[in-house]
């Protein structure tokens, strides 16, 4: 009998030649990471909102406090005396055509005194302390005085020893030419003359009037 050798090494082909695949080493155990709830739902933690800024305060200029001796509108001095312009005014319970009539002054120059202003309207009193608001529109900065004197003297010069030149009663109206202190010289009914301003309504003590 004679014996071939290497059958056995013949037919034998490895396993790689076959295309068979060892099988993969067995990796080694690992530890799972760790994922929270908030990853694995997918949502991202929100960043720390910052502390908002606290802005300074800024200082508003200040008013001077309104001078109560100024009128709000006009600046003029308050009070003040100024005179009706036409023969009639309504003098109302507030500024404004929406108030009622309170009193009707019907004497054309008579002295009126201005106590307040808002707008066009102006708070005005005559020597009896009646009055109401008024349209500045029916008041006039000619100035006028009323004899408040049963008899006023008028003299030719601001002197108490000056000749009479005429008299007039209580509540004659007369136009202001001009005061010194004590003093006015008035015009009522074309004559002129002076007399004192304790006898008159219209007039501020000491005032002058060039």
């Amino acid at each position: 009998m004679i014996v071939l050798a290497g059958v056995v090494g013949a037919g034998v082909v490895a396993a790689e030649e076959l295309g068979a695949k060892r099988p993969a080493p067995r990796p080694e155990t690992l530890a799972a990471p760790f994922i929270d709830g908030a990853e694995a739902a997918g949502v991202k933690e929100a960043p720390a909102l910052a502390a908002p800024q606290v802005q300074p305060a800024i200082a508003k200029p200040r008013v001077p406090p309104r001078d109560p001796t100024r009128g709000s509108v006009t600046n003029l001095p308050l009070p003040r005396f100024v005179s009706l312009k036409g023969n009639e005014g309504n003098a109302r319970r507030g500024p404004g055509l929406t108030h009622r009539i309170d009193w009707v002054f019907t004497r054309s120059g008579m002295p009126l005194r201005i106590t307040a202003e808002y707008e066009h309207w102006r708070r005005i009193e005559d020597a009896d302390g009646a009055g109401g608001w008024v349209h500045y529109a029916l008041l006039s900065g000619v100035r006028s005085a009323l004899v408040t004197a049963d008899v006023a003297d008028f003299r030719d010069a601001p002197r108490d020893d000056a000749e009479v030149s005429f008299q007039a009663e209580r509540n004659v109206v007369g136009w202001i030419q001009e005061c010194v202190p004590d003093w006015c010289r008035l015009s009522v009914d074309g004559e002129k003359g002076w007399v004192r301003t304790s006898a008159l309504w219209g007039v501020d003590p000491g005032e002058v009037i060039e």
